[in-house]
């Protein structure tokens, strides 16, 4: 007996070596082919041209998330927002449409869905958020009710569900909830409500005075936007959503109801892998994007993020803070390369509603107030080119928050034509390299009368003269 047991082991140890012997071993794997994966991908690529490296996508299509909103009648095609592996292939790494379901972190390998299995020297969990589903909600499970997946077929078939819905209720006035009603009522197929919690929409981004500005420029696109207002229920005959009730007593008339709620990271193979998880779900990561697990690291939405100001676990999720996760996270795949100058994560929010653009970064009166800062701020308004004169002119504002220790930006709101999008960017900068607002007044800016507004009144410096007034 105790031989054959013997035999029997040596024999399941033999099938073991030659299994592992025959299984291709690649020196990264990343799994997730969203943004944070293809570019870990193409930064470690092009940085080690002699490894090996693996992206796994469930689908050879994706899509550019923040682009979704448009699908419904900007762009008025899913496949005009694809987003794909190809800038990755072209850099010289591998791709496989298929889903890790197995991670064994000691041995170092990961299987996949159709039963393949591969060895790896290091792994990058970029596996992104997925949308939050309204439990609490009595009918939320009801046919009908949908969501805005990251998902190229998914959305595909919500667009064209879509078509055949004459009343829709969108639940949720962030962002994407936001975006996705004012295109669908833009489209001029429906009738679309937005039921919202809070006062205003956008107010986990914006000021309240942005936020409500944000608001009153939905409602001027036709959507009946509903604040303050809670969904109690989703009803229906047959199991199919007919109305959504709210807790004024009021029903809404729904052919469909698209739940945007939120994003909550995808980790539960990271928490079946044994990685460490925040108490938001995410995975616990350094700055680096090492995790608690030796040779496993992650970027994106399915990381843990550090907020700049506040120090504590933050919940930002967005295609550029994962995108600039992932350049660091490729760089030093294989030793710290790029060492990482700021310390947290940076919230830079930008859209467009009813043709004002409207975009934020770093703290504002609220975040400030609950993270006990003592600061000064100032708005300064022109127009976006000069003279004024020009037909395309858009009026322009900028708010700057500044901390009163040392006259540090610390944020700012932009809002006005397009140009917003970009000024955005330099202030978010300067928090990031914390200049004040003593040396922003002295910064050499280029200007162009068909561009940006006047060298005289120079928006961004305006406003910092206007904070510096406060401050003395």
């Amino acid at each position: 007996m105790y031989k054959s047991v013997c035999e029997y082991l040596n024999l399941l140890l033999h099938i073991n070596l030659k299994i592992r012997r025959n299984m291709k071993t690649y020196d990264v794997i990343i799994i997730g082919s969203g943004p944070a994966g293809i570019i870990t991908g193409v930064t470690a690529k092009k940085r080690n041209p002699d490894k090996s490296i693996l992206l796994l996508g469930e689908s050879q299509k994706g899509l550019v998330p923040c682009g979704i909103p448009y699908v419904f009648h900007r762009l008025d095609s899913v496949e005009k927002d694809k987003m794909g592996p190809k800038p990755f292939m072209d850099a010289g790494g591998d791709f496989q449409a298929d889903k890790a379901v197995d991670i064994d972190p000691e041995k170092k390998i990961v299987t996949l869905d159709s039963g393949q299995a591969y060895e790896y020297g290091k792994l990058v969990f970029a596996t992104g958020s997925t949308p939050v589903v309204p439990k609490f909600i009595k009918g939320y499970d009801m046919e009908g009710v949908e969501y805005i997946k990251k998902n190229y077929d998914y959305i595909e078939g919500l667009v064209e569900k879509a078509k055949k819905a004459k009343n829709i209720v969108v639940i949720g006035g962030g962002f994407i909830g936001a975006e996705v009603a004012e295109q669908l009522q833009l489209n001029g197929s429906h009738n679309v409500s937005l039921v919202e919690m809070e006062k205003y929409c956008f107010c986990n981004a914006f000021s309240t005075e942005l936020a409500d500005m944000a608001t009153e420029e939905l409602k001027k696109t036709g959507v009946n936007v509903m604040t303050s207002t809670k969904v109690t229920e989703i009803t229906g005959e047959n199991g199919k959503v007919s109305a959504v009730k709210v807790d004024s007593g009021k029903e809404i008339q729904a052919d469909m109801v698209i739940a945007a709620i939120g994003y909550r990271p995808n980790t539960e193979l990271a928490k079946k892998s044994g990685l460490q998880l925040n108490k938001i779900g995410a995975i616990i990561a350094d700055q680096y994007g090492r995790t608690s697990v030796n040779d496993i690291c992650a970027a994106g939405d399915c990381a843990g993020t550090t907020g700049f100001l506040t120090g504590k676990e933050d919940t930002i999720m967005l295609a550029s803070t994962a995108t600039a996760e992932a350049r660091v996270c490729g760089y030093n795949l294989f030793g710290i390369c790029l060492k990482r100058h700021f310390s947290g994560t940076l919230g830079v929010f930008s859209t467009e509603i009813n043709g004002m653009v409207m975009a934020a970064a770093g703290v504002n009166a609220k975040t400030a107030w609950e993270a006990n800062v003592n600061y000064a701020s100032a708005v300064f308004s022109d127009v976006d080119r000069h003279p004024g004169a020009f037909s395309d002119c858009s009026p322009l504002s900028v708010r700057l928050y500044v901390s009163l220790s040392d006259g540090s930006i610390i944020g700012g709101e932009v809002w006005g034509g397009k140009s917003a999008g970009e000024i955005i960017n330099t202030i978010s900068m300067s928090i990031q390299k914390n200049v004040t607002v003593y040396e922003l007044v002295e910064f050499q800016f280029g200007t162009h009368p068909l561009l940006t507004t006047a060298p005289t009144k120079y928006v961004l410096v305006k406003a910092a003269e206007a904070v510096i007034n406060k401050i003395r």
